[in-house]
Formats: structure tokens, sequence, C-alpha cells
């Protein structure tokens, strides 16, 4: 086997702080020697692009070898390249060439892995959350080392992470890709939360896009009880009718033409005084 700083986690690394010392290189490593990683922040693996890895690989080879790390058992456990392992499994290869990283820490491993699927793009939003879940919980990270291990803002993991308050059914159609970050998020703003399932169903259904999921919840969010009141050449009719009654009077419009008016009184007397007035006078 070759000493070798590899063009594949350790492109990843090299501005890191890690306890990665070096890696070997073996060009066919026995694949019945390697174990997926336990902690493969990845947990669905699109059907399509497997397939067309599997095609790729029959094609052209692995061109880009997979990272792991030796067991005490003398088995090879997958820090990055879990899809390429999958393909060459399928298509029955016996061997694949794999970068040998000596790491000794659960949490390195763990962490290395996550950075490599984050930044080769390849989680959808609810792995990512879960990733960093674990790496809040089982390592006891906090949002801010998060985010300075893998180069994001504070405020997008938390954003993430968020995702996890969701119901387990929404959570479930953000990993099938049913629907969108965005509209997940956006879910998430609902006042109401027991709409939230209805609001789901009304996403899929109707295939909105994430900008018409805002509107409607921003119309859910704000029911428009109250009309605004149109003061326009009303004014003088108040006046007129406060006049007559002798107390305060508001004309109040829901549309061009139609409203209320609430006329106001401070005593049986001045109600009784007012009933009067309207029975007994037809006009003003």
């Amino acid at each position: 086997m070759t000493k070798v700083l590899g063009k594949g986690l350790g492109a990843l690394i090299k501005n890191y702080n890690s306890n990665v010392e070096s890696e070997e290189f073996n060009p066919e490593l026995p694949i019945n020697n390697i174990v997926p990683n336990k902690n493969q922040p990845r947990k669905n693996f699109d059907e399509q692009q497997l397939n067309s890895l599997i095609e790729s690989i029959k094609e052209k080879g692995i061109i880009q070898p997979i990272s792991v790390r030796k067991n005490d058992n003398g088995s090879f456990e997958i820090i990055a390249g879990e899809r390429r392992f999958r393909a060459a499994k399928t298509i029955k290869l016996t061997t694949i060439p794999a970068y040998i990283l000596k790491i000794n820490d659960n949490f390195e491993m763990m962490e290395l892995a996550l950075i490599e699927n984050i930044q080769r793009a390849n989680l959808n939003s609810m792995e990512e959350a879960e990733g960093y879940l674990l790496l809040k919980n089982k390592y006891n990270f906090n949002q801010s080392e998060i985010a300075k291990k893998i180069s994001k803002s504070r405020s997008e993991i938390a954003n993430k992470m968020r995702l996890l308050k969701l119901p387990d059914n929404i959570q479930g159609s953000l990993k099938n890709r049913e629907i969108e970050y965005g509209h997940a998020r956006t879910l998430l703003s609902l006042k109401n939360k027991s709409s939230i399932n209805a609001v789901h169903k009304k996403i899929i259904d109707k295939n909105l896009s994430v900008r018409d999921t805002e509107l409607l919840i921003k119309k859910i969010n704000n029911p428009q009880n109250k009309q605004k009141i149109i003061n326009t050449k009303i004014n003088p009719k108040e006046k007129k009718l406060t006049a007559y009654f002798d107390t305060n009077v508001k004309i109040k419009f829901k549309s061009k033409n139609s409203g209320k008016i609430e006329i106001n009184f401070n005593s049986k007397k001045n109600l009784n005084k007012i009933i009067e007035q309207i029975t007994n006078e037809k006009k003003l």
C-alpha cells in the first residue's frame, strides 16, 4: 500500500484541525472486508442516481476512491463513498480503490462523513438536520461549533435543525423529496400548528410552489376578520348621526356598499331614547 494524501477526503480536510495523520492508498481493497458506517448521515439513496453511478462504473471504473478506516477486528469501515461501495457490490466487484485513514476517534469519523456528504451537496435537508443533531447529542457540539466545522452560518444550522420539530410524516415527505426545504421552513411558520397536516396535504395535492405556500400560510396566519374602515365621504354622515342621537356614532364599511353602524349608549335612559328616535322617525 502506498502512503499518500489523497484527493478524496484529503481535499476536505486540508484546512481542518483533525486527528487524521495520513492516508494509505489501497487500489484493490477487498469489498468483503468493508462495512458501512453505522453513523452514516445519509439515510436515503436515490435509486436513479445509484443506477446512473452503476452504469458509469461499468463504463469507466471507479475514478474516485472511497475513504475508510481500519477497525480493531480487521474490517474497514466506510467514512466517505458509500454510494460507490453499494454500486460496486451491485455489479459484483470484488475489490475497490480506497484511502485508509488513521482515525481512532468515533466523533472524528462521524464529523468527516458528515462534512464529505454536505460538501458534495448529496444530503437532503432532513439528513443534514439529523446529522447535526447527532453531532450535538452524541458529541456535545453546539450550533456555533458545528457551523465552524462545516463552514456554514450558525443561522443555517439552526434553520435546518428546526426541521426536526416537524411531524414525522412531513419529515418523511421532505426526505422523499415530495416537498422542498422551502416548503418545510414555511410550514414551521404556521401559528396554528394543528392545521399543519392539512396545509402539507394541500401543498402536495395542488403541487404548490414555495411562494404559493408562503402566501397561503400568510393568509392563514392573518385572517381578515376586521375590515378596514373606509373614511372617505363618511365623516359628514357620522357627524350628522352623532348630533341626531346625541351620542357617538361610527359607520364601518366591509365593502363599497355594505357595512354596519355602531351607536354608543351610556345608560338605559340613553338607550331608550335612541330606540324611540329610530322607531318614531323614518328620516333623519
